[in-house]
């Protein structure tokens, strides 16, 4: 009982780029600004598309869980990430760490099934019109988003659960701003080439699969699309499409470079970069991606903005 207890510290510092003090203002401005836009760029998408009757549609219906996603994803890590870098002491307990570890890792298995299901409701869309109201149907729309929501968490339990049963030896510090798994499975005081193996393995199904599916959707949808006589309709579903492909390549790309490639010392830092992407910068481009790309929730924003300017007059 006591090995158990010395193996698992009360605390993990998390060391971040802490050898590089230079560096703590400029990423806590980049930190702020980006945590900023994410919150006020998904609520007003989530806002608009609730409010505006037009945009109560599947495409819009699933935009709105990727921006509930996305500030659920950021909050769990970022508003902890500004309180370290302001800190001597960078933190964070047993039990945030834990908490960290599983809701990130939720989400963000979440959010790649997520983009599979928008990819398929394009592909629906474009490629079947006629039959999109029959196939896209509001109870199947439910099922879709539900069975992402409980995949992601189910992934999270099982990936969550293997890293942490790895004895830690009383090692601390944490080479990272948050708790991620690839950066706990490196304070393992044993051989982690099961774990690494077993961490791939569940990265298929929530990463290659995915993608793959993704990628199978738009050929048919390209395809499609250069059927269409209109040069106008060739362009409204090339934007619509567009957004999404922006958002699939950011997310999909970051995150297969940190945890389907061979772990590396010398990347270490590289790693954390991207981390940041995903985890933080991606986030915060999804609502700009789709509100500049497409022309649908811009009328949204500008009729709700008149609505309200009518209500105060």
């Amino acid at each position: 009982m006591n090995k158990v207890n010395e193996s698992i510290p009360w605390e993990f510092i998390l060391l971040g780029f802490s050898d590089r003090p230079w560096l703590e203002l400029p990423l806590f401005v980049v930190f702020l600004v980006s945590y900023i836009l994410t919150i006020f760029g998904n609520l007003a998408i989530i806002l608009v598309a609730h409010l505006d009757p037009k945009l109560h549609i599947p495409m819009y219906f699933f935009l709105t869980n990727l921006s509930l996603l996305d500030l659920f994803y950021t909050t769990s890590i970022v508003p902890q990430m500004l309180v370290n870098i302001c800190s001597t002491r960078k933190v964070i307990s047993y039990g945030g760490c834990v908490a960290q570890l599983f809701i990130f890792l939720a989400l963000g298995s979440t959010e790649c099934i997520l983009l599979a299901v928008m990819s398929f409701d394009r592909f629906v869309a474009i490629c079947r019109p006629l039959h999109y109201s029959v196939i896209m149907n509001q109870r199947f729309c439910h099922q879709l988003a539900a069975a992402s929501w409980i995949s992601g968490f189910s992934n999270s339990v099982l990936q969550s659960t293997l890293t942490l049963q790895m004895p830690l030896c009383g090692h601390r510090e944490v080479d990272h701003f948050f708790c991620e798994v690839p950066a706990l499975l490196k304070l393992s005081c044993v051989d982690t080439t099961a774990n690494e193996a077993e961490l791939f393995f569940f990265c298929v199904p929530f990463l290659l699969i995915p993608l793959t599916l993704i990628l199978i959707s738009y050929a048919f949808i390209v395809q499609a699309v250069l059927r269409i006589q209109s040069a106008e309709g060739r362009r409204k579903a090339f934007g619509i499409c567009g957004s999404h492909l922006i958002v699939v390549l950011l997310f999909y790309g970051t995150a297969i470079y940190m945890y389907m490639q061979p772990p590396s010392p010398t990347s270490k830092d590289r790693g954390k970069m991207v981390s940041l992407f995903y985890g933080i910068i991606t986030p915060m481009m999804n609502p700009l991606i789709y509100t500049l790309r497409n022309k649908d929730v811009k009328g949204a924003f500008k009729r709700l903005v008149a609505r309200v300017y009518f209500i105060e007059k």
